[in-house]
């Protein structure tokens, strides 16, 4: 079956940088379109930004510029680099898959936690 697995948060200080990864499986990486998104405590889920299939990226506006979206697909794996971070960027972070460029997305990762103190 489809698994996404996340990896790489923790906790870290204003000002650092952390790269966060989604390893994929049980589908064909390679022709998804991958996306991060995050959640904080008491607020709604929060598009972070997708990297198509062929690789054309988006963000949300209030983060580009800080957060860098990539893909490896020989090894199933997206990136998402996060730099000078905040402590609004306190949240669950959670990759998730789809095959259309539009639309709900098919599958989702169980997410990883970030905190980061001031």
């Amino acid at each position: 079956q489809v698994q996404l697995v996340e990896s790489g948060g923790g906790l870290v200080q204003a000002g650092d940088s952390l790269r966060l990864s989604c390893a994929a499986s049980g589908l064909t990486f390679s022709t998804y379109n991958m996306a991060w998104f995050r959640q904080a405590p008491g607020k709604e889920r929060e598009f972070v930004g997708v990297i198509a299939w062929n690789g054309d990226r988006t963000y949300s506006e209030v983060l580009k510029g800080r957060f860098t979206i990539s893909r490896d697909n020989a090894k199933n794996t997206m990136y998402l680099r996060m730099n000078l971070l905040k402590p609004e960027d306190t949240a669950v972070y959670y990759c998730a898959a789809r095959l259309r460029s539009g639309g709900d997305y098919d599958y989702w990762g169980q997410g990883t936690q970030v905190t980061v103190s001031s």
